[in-house]
């Protein structure tokens, strides 16, 4: 290909050694002809902790990566230090240039809280949330704009984007009948519990329960789950989901694009519900791409 976009939809900085991660975006963006964007968030506790690392002050140790990689990326070949809380450098050479001169990968945050909604309006490119209904994405991307304004930035600077999962068909009810299947339920248990209290329920694991730092599977039971997918409710799946016809898919991101969005990343899922719809969800999928690429 010669346009498409490649990005991390989103590394982290537990894992990734910040000049490690400097160096190989910069790869992929001589690779990629500079079509390359950092996607990078906070980390979640079931990619890190179980693996021998800390999780440790999250949001923090992403603001600090962000300056790490931009100093780096900055410093032409120039002897740099950097005396940091959770990285140091010292005399640190980095030479290596981007694919285009001067224009250096942009960074965007999968940010969700707070905390890291604000980072991303002093620090990033874009931001890529994952699943956000539409009046939270609008709310957010407020959040990421007077951050944005406060850091003397100007808050148009920065790509609104959204990951969405995909369940989409010829017939509404069709995709409806999918939230019922194990796999598209086991999704959902991902969803953050202000989601489920959106819709008047508990997340399954227990009122306030946050995936994102405290949802390790492999520490559950087969049973543990079973009694858990049963208790995910469909209106759930309905907001965590974008579903329906391609039409409908359509008027929905149309709808966040009133809210805000510029980009969007559709994954799609269908056939985690039913294997049998992976040839006709791709061709309904790509009439919702036609529609994009026309805008």
């Amino acid at each position: 290909t010669s346009k498409v976009l490649l990005g991390t939809s989103v590394t982290e900085c537990f894992r990734r050694h910040p000049p490690t991660l400097a160096q190989e975006i910069l790869t992929l963006d001589h690779i990629s002809k500079g079509r390359v964007i950092l996607g990078i968030g906070a980390g979640e506790l079931e990619n890190v902790e179980p693996y021998g690392i800390p999780y440790y002050k999250p949001a923090s140790r992403l603001e600090e990566a962000i300056k790490v990689i931009r100093i780096l990326w900055s410093s032409k070949g120039k002897k740099v230090s950097f005396d940091g809380k959770f990285w140091k450098l010292r005399d640190a050479v980095f030479d290596l240039e981007p694919y285009q001169e001067g224009r250096y990968p942009p960074i965007w945050i999968g940010a969700h809280g707070k905390r890291t909604l604000e980072i991303t309006g002093r620090l990033a490119d874009g931001w890529l949330p994952a699943c956000l209904p539409v009046e939270e994405y609008g709310e957010m991307l407020k959040v990421v704009r007077d951050s944005a304004k406060r850091a003397g930035r100007d808050p148009n600077e920065i790509t609104p984007g959204l990951y969405v999962y995909v369940i989409i068909g010829r017939e509404h009810e069709e995709c409806h009948k999918l939230f019922k299947a194990p796999l598209i339920r086991a999704w959902t248990l991902t969803a953050p519990s202000w989601l489920y209290e959106k819709c008047g329920f508990e997340h399954p694991f227990g009122k306030g329960f946050n995936p994102v730092t405290q949802y390790v599977p492999a520490r559950y039971t087969h049973e543990e789950i079973i009694q858990a997918l049963e208790k995910v409710p469909e209106e759930v799946c309905e907001h965590f989901f974008l579903h329906g016809t391609p039409d409908e898919v359509i008027k929905k991101i149309e709808e966040y694009g009133k809210a805000g969005l510029q980009h969007i990343v559709l994954w799609n899922l269908t056939y985690f519900g039913d294997a049998t719809k992976i040839g006709e969800s791709f061709k309904c999928m790509a009439e919702v791409l036609k529609y994009i690429k026309g805008k």
